[in-house]
């Protein structure tokens, strides 16, 4: 029997990887591990989660000025923002930051559920 739970329990390891990633393009999960800083303000009902990429894989010359958009999918659904900022040198990408903001405790809790189901993903990455 434990064995069965085992298995069980990695599949759905597997189904939660699989579910969960940040995609600056749909359908490509972006594999470069961001760097995340969380800012609130004094009352806790605003703030911001700051994403840096120092190395994105499915950002490129040819296809940046096509980026509109950062993705946060998970079993829930998806959170997005139009707040992305791009250093080019050498013509390569050096860095992508985006930040995701909330206005309310509603989408800071919902922005924690993801947060947690990606922690928990790259985890076992």
């Amino acid at each position: 029997m434990k064995g069965k739970s085992t298995n069980l329990s990695k599949l759905k390891m597997t189904q939660i990887n699989e579910i969960v990633a940040i995609q600056f393009i749909k359908g490509k999960n972006e594999k470069d591990l961001p760097e995340i800083r969380l800012y609130r303000s004094p009352d806790g009902k605003k703030g911001q989660a700051v994403y840096k990429f120092s190395k994105p894989m499915t950002i490129t010359l040819d296809n940046f000025n096509s980026i509109h958009k950062m993705y946060l999918i998970d079993e829930e659904g998806e959170l997005s923002t139009r707040k992305i900022d791009l250093s080019i040198s050498d013509n390569n990408i050096k860095e992508v930051k985006s930040t995701y903001n909330w206005s309310t405790e509603k989408e800071f809790e919902r922005f924690m559920r993801f947060a947690k189901r990606y922690a928990n993903s790259i985890a076992n990455y």
